[in-house]
Order: structure tokens, then sequence, then C-alpha cells
């Protein structure tokens, strides 16, 4: 099964709370309380992102975290691919690991093209849409039973 970390899936849900509120800052705490993610790894992930770039702290009253760009720049690609490194679904494509079986091995194109399309659908997606798909969630419920009509 192909899992992300919990660094990763953490991150994004992050910088969703950051892009909710931009261009305002948001705080660690606030961040903490709305997803449900503990304020010591968040400071971990934050900062790692405050590194690369994709956030700026602002200090005192008020302060938090801003996003250092709109929300429409900032694809969830580039923000896994700061937390989690090179995008690469089996060691064969790893640079690091490598594979003396890559000349002429089927797998290896198979798993390549199939990072390719994950990543090229990761860079479409933007803090801007992830602002967009949670709002037609909060106005979409589709399980309420009061609107479902029967046919009689």
């Amino acid at each position: 099964m192909l899992r992300l970390s919990t660094k990763a899936r953490y991150g994004v849900r992050a910088m969703y709370e950051i892009a909710l509120r931009y261009p305002d800052p948001i705080t660690i705490k606030e961040i903490s309380e709305n997803q449900g993610l503990s304020v010591p790894y968040l400071e971990q992930i934050l900062n790692k992102l405050k590194n690369v770039g994709l956030l700026i702290p602002i200090k005192g009253p008020g302060g938090g975290y801003i996003l250092s760009r709109n929300p429409e720049d900032i694809s969830v690609f580039e923000i896994l691919n700061e937390l989690e490194g090179p995008f690469a679904l089996a060691s064969c494509l790893n640079p690091e690991e490598g594979c003396v079986r890559i000349e002429g091995c089927v797998m290896h194109l198979l798993w390549k093209k199939l990072s390719e399309h994950i990543q090229a659908f990761l860079k479409t997606i933007t803090l801007k849409d992830l602002v967009a798909f949670g709002r037609g969630l909060e106005g979409g419920n589709t399980n309420d039973k009061s609107k479902v009509r029967r046919k009689r």
C-alpha cells in the first residue's frame, strides 16, 4: 500500500489552514485546534516549510504564519516534495538507492510512468483548490435525509 508520511499529510493540512486565512496570519495553536494536530510536531513541520520559503513567520501580538506566496501559486506537490524529498514510488526510481536492473526492466518503466502521472496531478492542485474543495464540503452535506424525496 502506498502511503504518505504523517509529516507530509500534516504539512498539507497545516498549509490548508494557513491558506484559509490568507493573507492574515494564523497561530500554531489555531492550526492545532482546527486540525487536531500536536503543537510540537506542527512546529517541526512549519519550521521546515519556513526554511524552504513557503511560509513567513509573523512575530508579536496577532502573529503566526502566512504563506510566502498566493495560495494559487503553491501546489500540493511543492509541499510534499519539500517535506518528503524526491518522489519515488519504488526504490529503483530513487537515485540514492538505484537498481542494477533498470536497463530494459518493464517494472521500472511502469513505476516511472505512474510516478510521473501522480506528480503531474499533484502539481495541478494548489492551496487555492484545497480551500475551494473545503468550502464545497461545508455547504454540500449529501447525507441530509430531509432533502431526499422518495418516489411513491
